[in-house]
């Protein structure tokens, strides 16, 4: 569901104790891990982690007033979503993660072309989120976008 706060501390703050306990998890681990250049914000109703517009002017290319989007992370009706644009548009990455996933023994791995549903909070596999927030530089996604849009 969207949340209509505007900073994230508000969104969190108005989370049941478990999904905010997870959510905030997976914030730490993923702002430890993020490569720098990419700010968080709230954009879509959701924790966003953008190219800013000071290096990405364009901005995103269904709303230009919007910085370009990389990771979210919301707390939907039945799970929480992690939301990773580049596992979408790069096999090579989507390939790792879910070798990576399976090697942890969580279970089947449900995940859409750029969302990753956790319905059980107690296997959400933090450290592997961490890796893979550090795996991509904001000049690194700015090219697959690039690449991407031109096909």
């Amino acid at each position: 569901m969207p949340s209509k706060d505007t900073t994230v501390d508000a969104y969190i703050n108005e989370l049941p104790a478990d999904r905010k306990e997870a959510i905030t998890a997976l914030r730490k681990v993923i702002k430890k891990n993020l490569p720098k250049g990419f700010t968080e914000q709230m954009s879509y109703g959701m924790i966003g982690y953008v190219v800013p517009h000071k290096l990405y002017p364009a901005g995103y290319h269904c709303d230009a007033s919007q910085p370009l989007p990389f990771m979210s992370l919301a707390s939907q009706k039945n799970f929480i979503a992690l939301y990773h644009m580049m596992l979408y548009s790069d096999a090579g990455l989507k390939g790792w993660f879910e070798a990576e996933y399976a090697k942890l023994g969580l279970g089947k791995l449900d995940m859409g072309k750029s969302c990753i549903r956790f319905k059980k909070l107690d296997k959400i596999p933090y450290l592997l989120i961490g890796e893979l927030a550090g795996k991509i530089t904001p000049q690194q996604w700015m090219e697959q976008y690039e690449k991407t849009l031109k096909r």
